[in-house]
């Protein structure tokens, strides 16, 4: 099948590529012509696990293209994927004039029969005003379908190949047909399609992403009352977990949820709840609590320093918003450093993926390390911010030298409290 995904964000880059590793010829568009060309060199724009192997294997088949021309892509696809950026307004609503601006686009260059899909995360109702702004510009039949995305970052390509479910809005037998084909190769051990009207497509990913913040939020909660009542958030989350009705996943306390999806669809539900006169009481605490948590750890670390971290110099391990990514939208470590700098703190970080980022955003107000001990050479503390593998398991001996003092500020209890006091080390997490 021929198909056009117009955007090559995190989305439209891992729909594209996965599309065309199952045999599908695809047409990636995205304005920026500096990042197509480098795309057409085989350069992939983001860190993704394992999307770089299939990236470079379909160009080379001949299956994955990339151009800066939406009239190209309008014209090659039967099937056009929309993967556009849906910002956080200044309201908490999702900006959607790429999606319309695009939509407007498709209807003034369409001259045969097309299915335009929303990939993107949008509003109830947005396929309703999309389908109205293409139906203005042509009289060419087309079919709007909504087909929202549950990639999770660092396991992007992963879920894509083997979905739990593929979940697809639409409105015509055609239509359907021509998606059911499109992605029955993806679910060959019965898994299902779930198809169902546009609107409970477009809700059910604001709805699964509301809860699953709602449930991160929620044991954050648990976490800092452990705290005030000497509890353990560890024996309480496997507690909990160990019941099939609540689950093991989503359990585990930190700083809080960051990333490109959660804040920005809890704000935009909680704000399209507004619109249509519904208070979802429930989102107005996770939202104030997520934000409260992101900084959680930073009075225990004033504590430590007794009110004075003018000159400390404080590592951090961990930039990007969670693993296996490069990410840093929203990261809680980034509303840490904030705070560390304007007490007078000296930061040093490390991070194996996300550092151009945040060199980029942050210039030279911190410093960067070339590797983890690196980044604790003379430290006065030690903040982990995301849970990397590489730094579950230090070299303790070598961690303890490299700090003056030997506390550690784990914002993702990654290490067991009772080894650390053992090795020597003050060890501030969260819950425990």
């Amino acid at each position: 099948m021929k198909i056009t995904i117009v955007g090559t964000g995190y989305v439209g880059l891992v729909t594209g590529t996965c599309l065309a590793e199952a045999g599908n010829d695809v047409l990636c568009i995205d304005i920026d012509t500096a990042k197509v060309a480098k795309m057409q060199n085989g350069e992939v724009p983001i860190y993704e696990p394992h999307l770089e192997t299939y990236f470079k294997r379909n160009i080379k088949s001949g299956r994955l293209h990339f151009s800066s021309k939406i009239e190209e892509g309008v014209d090659y696809g039967e099937v056009i994927f929309l993967a556009l950026p849906t910002p956080e307004d200044e309201d908490g609503s999702a900006d959607l004039s790429y999606v319309l601006g695009v939509a407007n686009q498709i209807g003034e260059l369409m001259k045969e029969y097309k299915i335009v899909i929303s990939k993107s995360t949008v509003p109830v109702g947005t396929g309703e005003r999309v389908k109205a702004v293409i139906k203005a510009k042509t009289d060419v039949p087309f079919d709007m379908a909504s087909n929202p995305e549950f990639l999770r970052e660092g396991f992007a390509v992963e879920d894509f190949m083997k979905p739990d479910r593929v979940v697809v809005g639409v409105e015509s037998e055609r239509a359907k047909n021509i998606i059911e084909n499109l992605y029955k190769t993806f679910v060959r051990t019965g898994n299902p399609i779930v198809f169902m009207d546009i609107k409970s497509a477009e809700l059910t990913k604001y709805a699964a992403n509301a809860f699953l913040a709602t449930k991160i939020t929620y044991m954050n909660e648990i976490a800092n009352y452990c705290e005030k009542v000497g509890a353990n958030v560890d024996d309480v989350r496997m507690g909990m977990g160990l019941d099939e009705r609540i689950g093991k996943r989503f359990l585990f306390p930190g700083i809080g949820y960051g990333g490109s999806c959660f804040p920005k669809d809890v704000k935009a539900l909680h704000k399209s709840g507004k619109d249509a006169q519904h208070h979802f009481a429930i989102l107005d605490s996770v939202i104030q609590v997520n934000e409260q948590q992101k900084t959680v750890l930073f009075p225990k670390i004033e504590t430590y320093f007794k009110g004075d971290l003018k000159g400390k110099k404080i590592a951090v391990w961990g930039l990007a918003f969670k693993p296996d990514t490069d990410d840093i939208r929203e990261a809680p470590a980034l509303y840490m450093i904030d705070k560390l700098l304007a007490a007078g703190a000296i930061v040093t970080a490390f991070d194996p993926e996300a550092m151009d980022n945040v060199m980029s955003k942050l210039g030279n107000s911190i410093s960067f390390a070339t590797s983890m001990m690196g980044a604790v050479k003379d430290a006065d503390a030690l903040l982990i911010c995301t849970e990397w593998h590489a730094f579950r398991n230090p070299n303790f001996d070598i961690l303890k030298s490299a700090l003056k003092c030997k506390v550690i500020f784990d914002g993702r209890n990654i290490y067991n409290p009772k080894e650390m006091t053992t090795l020597g080390v003050d060890y501030y997490s969260i819950g425990r």
